[in-house]
């Protein structure tokens, strides 16, 4: 399917019909599959919804059962574990990469295209979580979002009645920013750094990007093992950060490329290691490795505080000149 399908976009929408459909315990039409699509957060109408329906009809991955519907096939259900599987030998360190090609900022002129993780939070939940982006700013990248209301698209994503958006800056800027520069990074490890005293100690869990469809903040998040909240209360506890290398002949140039963010609003960077550990991870000679602070830490404090969100992370790029703080 992936072959014939326009767009990556296009092929999600035909993978999440089917997911819809093998869900379902009867036959489903092209209104009620619309409807659970923007449910999802597919911005798609009825009529677009009958045109996916025709091509997976042709394809033999969806059985037409007159006016009451479609159901899944055999053919469809296959289709389903081949995709999940190529999904989960996918990579994100792919994305990750293809983030950093797409990242355009310049920190001197202050344009070019930034990467953002977005939330989607209850609209009467929004001055609360404001309010934890005016706290956050020693463990997070930036304190510049974008406010997307109901009803309008972000990245794509389509924002639900009585919802809002939240876009702000991830870390993976700081590598594109850095590859624009001539310095060749390689992301290793999303984690847990604790911090105690109010400085970090140490890694004290990662999950490589390598060999993982689903970005490991996330996993985090769904664990609940941050304690951004007593970090900030408290100087002691945990909170994510992302590691990546480079080559250790080039720090001193990334050192002068990550001070010119710093001065554009966009912070994080934990340390500098060429020793033989960062924060406990162990480093070969010749490598450099940074870790900085995640983003999503902002939507972890939220979590905590009992701040329901939908993240997520790395979702997508947009002009820096749209962001603002708060």
């Amino acid at each position: 399917m992936g072959r014939r399908a326009e767009s990556i976009e296009t092929r999600r929408k035909l993978l999440e019909i089917l997911r819809i459909l093998r869900e379902s315990e009867m036959p489903l039409g092209a209104r009620v599959i619309s409807e659970e699509l923007r449910r999802r957060g597919f911005d798609i109408k009825e009529r677009a919804v009958r045109y996916h329906l025709s091509f997976l009809d042709a394809m033999g991955f969806t059985e037409k059962h007159g006016r009451r519907g479609r159901t899944i096939t055999e053919l469809g259900l296959r289709e389903l574990e081949e995709a999940s599987l190529e999904e989960r030998l996918g990579s994100v360190r792919v994305r990750i990469e293809e983030l950093m090609f797409l990242t355009t900022f310049d920190p001197l002129s202050k344009e070019g295209n930034v990467v953002v993780n977005v939330a989607l939070v209850d609209k009467r939940d929004f001055e609360r979580l404001m309010d934890v982006f005016e706290e956050l700013s020693t463990y997070a990248v930036s304190n510049y979002v974008k406010i997307v209301d109901e009803e309008e698209r972000v990245g794509g994503l389509f924002v639900p009645p009585g919802k809002v958006a939240i876009a702000n800056i991830c870390s993976i800027t700081i590598d594109g920013v850095l590859v624009k520069s001539g310095i060749p990074v390689e992301p290793r490890y999303s984690g847990i750094v604790k911090i105690s005293g109010g400085k970090p100690q140490r890694f004290i869990d990662v999950i490589s990007y390598e060999g993982t469809s689903v970005d490991p903040t996330r996993v985090f998040m769904s664990k609940r093992v941050t304690s951004v909240c007593d970090v900030l209360t408290k100087g002691t506890g945990r909170v994510i950060a992302n590691y990546r290398e480079i080559p250790a002949i080039a720090l001193e140039k990334a050192a002068r490329v990550i001070k010119s963010l710093e001065a554009a609003g966009i912070a994080g960077v934990i340390t500098f290691g060429t020793c033989h550990s960062v924060l406990g991870i162990p480093l070969l000679r010749g490598r450099a490795g940074i870790p900085v602070y995640a983003g999503v830490n902002a939507f972890a404090a939220a979590e905590e505080r009992g701040i329901k969100t939908e993240t997520l992370p790395m979702h997508t790029v947009m002009p820096f000149k749209e962001l603002k703080p708060p």
